[in-house]
């Protein structure tokens, strides 16, 4: 699991059949402490309901591919759950 806060919205033009209705959202990733790391992707989000702020879990690569139906769309990330809290200890 990986952790980001959704910072912005991609508008697509044109659309990948099985993509339709997917927000496509810029999310910056996150450390364990909630720090920023790294450069911002773009993901798709497969709950249809993280907006700007909110802090989410990612993943990428296969994983992110079969969270979305129909599964094995051509994406590198998706969020997969919109997170309430996170307690480090």
């Amino acid at each position: 699991m990986l952790l980001g806060r959704v910072i912005g919205q991609v508008v697509l033009c044109v659309v990948t059949p099985g993509l339709e209705g997917v927000p496509m959202l810029i999310v910056q990733p996150l450390d364990k402490m909630l720090k920023p790391k790294g450069k911002a992707i773009v993901a798709a989000d497969a709950t249809r309901m993280a907006g700007p702020g909110e802090l989410v879990s990612y993943e990428g690569g296969r994983e992110a591919a079969m969270a979305l139906d129909p599964a094995f769309v051509p994406v590198d990330h998706a969020i997969l759950a919109i997170v309430d809290g996170v307690n480090v200890t």
